[in-house]
Formats: structure tokens, C-alpha cells, sequence
């Protein structure tokens, strides 16, 4: 099984990267794909996308389809792409520490 490891911690993942177990979710997973991403800094924006992206995960027991993540962020998908290069499935939920969501390829 892949695994990534960061600060003596080892995070499980599948074949592209994101993390099998949410709740191992942690500052450091964040820190992992932030640099993978290539993201120089995280916003606040960033942060309110992580928590909305959580927050679903939590109340529906899977992730956001990516045309869904327009609605539970309140963003518009381009704003999702400029913050998250690799795109609002492959970056934020991979960063928010969910599987690949519906529809994204």
C-alpha cells in the first residue's frame, strides 16, 4: 500500500495520492499536499474550502461531486481553480484529506 510520511507520521493513500482514512487528516497531511501542489501559501479562502469540503464529508459520509463544490463553498469553480492548481477534486479534496470525488478524472 502507498503511504506518504511527513514529522514521523505515515499517511496511507491510493494509487493517486489521496488519503484512504480521513480522519487521519491533520496539519501536516495539509502541509504534504500544499507543498505537492505547489501552493505558496494557504488563505483563508484555502482554509474556508478545507473546512466546507470536511464539513460535507462529515454530514452526507462522502465527498462533494466536484459540480457540487460550487454550492457548498460558495466559490466559483475558476476561484477553485486558481487557489487549487491541480484542480477542486485532485487539489482541495485530496488537501481536505477525502477520496476522489465523483467526476473527476
Amino acid at each position: 500500500m502507498p503511504q506518504l510520511v511527513r514529522n514521523g507520521k505515515t499517511y496511507p493513500v491510493d494509487e493517486e495520492g489521496f488519503l484512504l482514512d480521513w480522519t487521519l487528516w491533520d496539519e501536516d497531511w495539509v502541509e504534504l499536499i500544499r507543498l505537492d501542489e505547489d501552493i505558496e501559501e494557504l488563505t483563508e479562502d484555502h482554509l474556508l474550502i478545507l473546512e466546507t469540503l470536511r464539513d460535507y464529508q462529515a454530514q452526507n459520509g462522502r465527498p462533494p461531486r466536484v459540480r457540487d463544490m460550487t454550492e457548498a463553498t460558495g466559490f466559483k469553480m475558476k476561484y477553485i481553480y486558481e487557489m487549487f492548481p491541480s484542480g477542486p477534486g485532485k487539489g482541495a479534496c485530496k488537501m481536505a484529506g477525502l477520496a476522489k470525488p465523483e467526476g473527476c478524472y
